[in-house]
């Protein structure tokens, strides 16, 4: 298939040239001005845009032509974009291409030189975007800058591939620091909205009194304060996604207009009279619990059912297996490099703090607590005490050596049987040693011997003839 490249000039001869000599290469597609060039440049996705900088209806100056490069580059800012300028417009391509475009050439333009450059942008965003796809496939645990391999973030990924495609709303619930906004973010960017705006808003943050103003906009006048009209986040989320965090703390009158909008998708500015039509989509997150604010008259019920079309739960991290140690390690390589400290690791008291710990402050704990104890750490180990993680009497001193390494074997293999419900090949794989060899390890330190009877069954039932895991 021929490679689409969009021509944006009001010169039809200009374009009728470019058709002569592109068109054996190439699909053409023409537009006149930057409404329409934006239309087009959404719906075709050329490899490359020629661009003048006259156009109408200002098509004596550059300003329209730079508000267009704009417009291309909020929309894809990978976009490969080509300025073709006349010489008294040469220091405003110049301009052009410190703000993003790719190159520019001067009328009358030499069409060999063209069919060059062409060529070589081409070859540019094919190398991106091979780069891109390899990226992806090093990092098969990365999902829309969410990280996991664990099952429940598996099942969160394939839930947002699902609801991403439809314009359903999404109640999005979890604990705080669990990434609600993240997982939003994802499904805008899974969408067909993902080239039109996502606004986020944090209903606790903005005051009540100012809530209605921030949420639908107001008239000049309505209040004192309101020197001129002002548009509304609801409406600056127009064809784009609307998030809603914190949802639960919204008072009680601003859930009214609320309802009323996500039931006609029409809303009044404060102070207004005029009916504003906006095509949004709505997810929204919350860390209560929606049913018992319902119950006790603290949230309206329409408005919850209105939300909860479709309803994801974020898995806390301490639900989340070996996803804890996998984040864990890549914030530390991140804040590592950010500091200049290189070859930072955790030393083994800091791995298994990372893995006892109950982490109430979910993955944003987490971060907080390796951004910290980068810059704190003496050396290039980070250690539980830098990492904040070392409680009273949590180290018991032992008799002997012998004993104090007993003590340690014992606390890493429960954990480690605990962690993968007494699964014997999967714990022997964390704890890097072989199914045998763990078998010997338990019979020294007594494991099993003395669990409860559910716990005994449920090693024996998982270490037995496969290594398929058991539900007990």
């Amino acid at each position: 298939m021929k490679r689409k490249i969009l021509i944006i000039d009001d010169d039809q001869e200009i374009g009728t040239q470019m058709k002569w000599a592109l068109s054996s290469d190439y699909d053409l597609v023409l537009a006149e001005d930057r409404e329409a060039a934006v239309s087009t440049f959404r719906k075709e996705k050329p490899v490359v845009s020629l661009l003048d900088l006259g156009l109408p209806p200002r098509p004596n100056d550059c300003e329209e032509g730079l508000a267009t490069l704009s417009d291309l580059l909020a929309i894809d800012q990978r976009a490969k974009i080509i300025i073709i300028s006349g010489q008294a417009d040469k220091q405003n391509a110049i301009r052009a291409v410190g703000e993003g475009a790719y190159d520019f050439l001067c009328k009358p333009v030499d069409m060999d030189e063209l069919k060059l450059i062409l060529r070589r942008c081409i070859y540019v965003a094919d190398l991106e975007n091979e780069h891109r796809e390899m990226q992806g496939k090093l990092r098969p645990d990365v999902f829309e800058d969410m990280l996991g391999t664990s099952p429940q973030m598996q099942g969160v990924f394939a839930f947002i591939r699902k609801v991403a495609t439809t314009d359903a709303p999404v109640l999005l619930l979890g604990e705080s620091g669990t990434g609600k906004e993240m997982a939003a973010l994802a499904i805008h960017r899974r969408s067909a909205r993902k080239d039109k705006p996502f606004i986020p808003i944090n209903c606790n943050a903005i005051p009540e009194n100012l809530l209605e103003s921030e949420l639908f906009g107001h008239e000049k006048g309505s209040f004192t304060g309101a020197h001129a009209q002002r548009k509304g986040l609801i409406e600056s989320a127009e064809s784009g996604t609307l998030f809603l965090d914190e949802i639960g703390e919204l008072p009680l009158p601003i859930q009214v207009k609320l309802l009323r909008f996500l039931q006609e998708q029409r809303f009044q500015r404060v102070g207004g009279r005029q009916e504003i039509q906006v095509d949004t989509r709505v997810i929204a997150a919350t860390n209560v619990d929606l049913k018992g604010a319902v119950a006790k008259g603290n949230f309206r019920e329409d408005l919850y059912f209105r939300l909860a079309v479709i309803v994801l739960k974020l898995p806390p991290l301490r639900e989340r297996g070996a996803d804890v140690e996998l984040l864990a390690r890549i914030f530390l390589q991140q804040f590592a490099v950010q500091c200049d400290k290189k070859s930072f690791t955790f030393s083994v008291d800091a791995v298994q703090a990372i893995r006892r710990h109950r982490w109430p402050g979910n993955v944003r704990e987490l971060q907080n607590r390796v951004k910290r104890a980068v810059v704190m750490a003496d050396g290039k180990r980070v250690t539980a005490s830098d990492l904040e993680l070392v409680e009273v009497g949590e180290l018991v001193p032992a008799a002997t050596l012998k004993q104090a390494r007993e003590n340690v074997e014992r606390e890493l293999v429960e954990q480690a049987l605990k962690k993968y419900s007494g699964r014997i090949s999967s714990a022997a794989t964390e704890l890097g040693i072989s199914r045998p060899t763990l078998y010997e390890l338990m019979e020294k330190l007594g494991i099993g011997r003395g669990d409860s009877a559910n716990d005994k069954k449920s090693i024996q039932v998982a270490s037995e003839g496969s290594s398929e895991p058991h539900k007990m």
